[in-house]
């Protein structure tokens, strides 16, 4: 596949990463040549300086034969007008275009990205699906991670197991025996920041963070079974009243009436827009590190503090400060991957990465087959996929244990006909069956593969 990358960024060098990795044929434009440097001295990819919307710079890049752009410039206008002109100019197939700007993401301008007038197909706002990720995570308090697959049936969670967690040091492949009542299918283990994809013989120790995958209607039991039965959130206060903290204060207007928000925010201007747009949630002006502004939003009663403004250190101090003077939990943004391994020994409860989230977003349109969702993990040593099993797939009406998976790949959950089923070695895999699949970075190709209509690898 040669797929064209518009902007040099966090975003599009992860993108770039990724595709390249798989062997795809990939193109970056930038305007900066530092980044370009940067992408041509690390990555097996063409890199090139330029204005990524000009004509002339994409048909350099190879536009007339590209199957996908994928703009992710800084500016929305740019990865809007590249585009259009990807499409009309060079009948690029399909268009993605990251836009940050609320205005242009309104119900009402849907009409605006038609095919005759914005022909683009895919929009990502990093803004609204990073609140919905901390939206997530509040629905499954003690997990730093949730992701809901097969329209809400099945949840891959994350969370840290304790000193005191009952499924430490016991060999996975005992599980079932030692917990009957526990529907749950461990695909992923990170110990010391190392990655693990295990086998039936590895245990889990103290300190590792799990992921797992479960039934919807078994998450409450399987997080006890880890140690982890805090009460839900009632009480949440919001540091940072940018788009992400508007969008989840909205996020929780709509759909959780018996949750309560306070928003915490440094410019008088924007707080008191922020105000004009919530009916229900108190916005306070004034700095989230300042301990009499954290008392007046009643810190000491509120379950969770979400630190989602512009600053990395801003949020990470935040956090620790409202966790000083009581609150029971912290999620908080960073940007910086550097910091990632220094938050879970400081005592935050859960990190949101946009990044991440983002090349999350992207890279559900970017996989091949009948793929539904693609969730990456932690920085994209694995990805979470759930695909639909066809007549011609490799998989279907073979016991598991006869199915030669690829190193690295775990088949964590099947649902059929709605009904939930944690694979076992004798389990069928069965056409039109939905299948919760872990695969390391380096077998994802082959995972599209077997969920190929066939006629597309001729």
């Amino acid at each position: 596949m040669k797929v064209i990358v518009c902007g040099a960024g966090q975003v599009g060098s992860n993108i770039a990463r990724y595709l390249a990795s798989e062997g795809n044929h990939v193109t970056v434009i930038d305007q900066s040549p530092e980044l370009i440097q940067k992408i041509s001295d690390t990555l097996d990819v063409q890199a090139m300086v330029g204005f990524a919307s000009h004509p002339n710079v994409l048909e350099a890049a190879g536009a007339t034969e590209a199957d996908m752009i994928i703009a992710v410039t800084l500016a929305d206008e740019v990865n809007m007008v590249a585009c259009q002109v990807a499409d009309s100019l060079f009948n690029v197939p399909t268009k993605i275009a990251r836009v940050r700007h609320q205005s242009y993401l309104q119900p009402i301008w849907r009409d605006l990205y038609s095919r005759g007038h914005l022909p683009i197909d895919v929009i990502i706002s990093p803004e609204i699906e990073v609140a919905r990720a901390i939206g997530r995570r509040l629905q499954v308090p003690g997990a730093f991670d949730m992701i809901p697959l097969a329209d809400g049936k099945v949840r891959v969670i994350g969370v840290v197991c304790g000193q005191n967690c009952p499924v430490i040091n016991t060999p996975l492949r005992q599980l079932t025996g030692l917990f009957p009542d526990l529907n749950i299918e461990v695909v992923a283990i990170v110990r010391n920041d190392k990655p693990i994809i295990p086998s039936g013989d590895d245990q889990m120790l103290a300190g590792d963070e799990v992921y797992f995958v479960a039934d919807t209607n078994h998450v409450a039991r399987a997080m006890s079974a880890f140690g982890h039965e805090e009460p839900e959130a009632r009480r949440v206060i919001i540091v940072g009243g940018g788009n992400i903290g508007l969008c989840l204060a909205e996020d929780i207007e709509e759909k959780h009436p018996q949750v309560s928000a306070r928003i915490i925010e440094m410019d008088r201007k924007r707080a008191q827009i922020v105000a004009q747009r919530l009916t229900r949630t108190m916005v306070l002006h004034g700095d989230g590190l300042d301990p009499e502004i954290l008392e007046e939003a009643n810190v000491r009663a509120s379950e969770t503090v979400v630190a989602v403004s512009n600053s990395d250190e801003g949020n990470i101090l935040a956090s620790l400060l409202a966790k000083r003077y009581g609150c029971q939990r912290a999620i908080t943004l960073i940007n910086k991957t550097t910091f990632q391994p220094l938050v879970q020994p400081l005592g935050i409860d859960a990190v949101v990465s946009p990044r991440s989230i983002t090349v999350s977003s992207i890279l559900q349109h970017v996989r091949r087959g009948r793929i539904k969702a693609v969730h990456s993990l932690r920085e994209g040593f694995a990805e979470i996929i759930e695909a639909e099993a066809l007549e011609t797939s490799s998989l279907i009406n073979t016991p598991l244990k006869e199915v030669r998976l690829p190193e690295g790949v775990i088949v964590g959950a099947i649902v059929r006909a709605g009904q939930v089923i944690i694979p076992r070695p004798s389990t069928v895999i069965k056409p039109n069956d939905r299948v919760i699949i872990l695969a390391a970075v380096g077998q994802v190709k082959k995972v599209e593969k077997m969920f190929a209509v066939r006629l597309e690898f001729f």
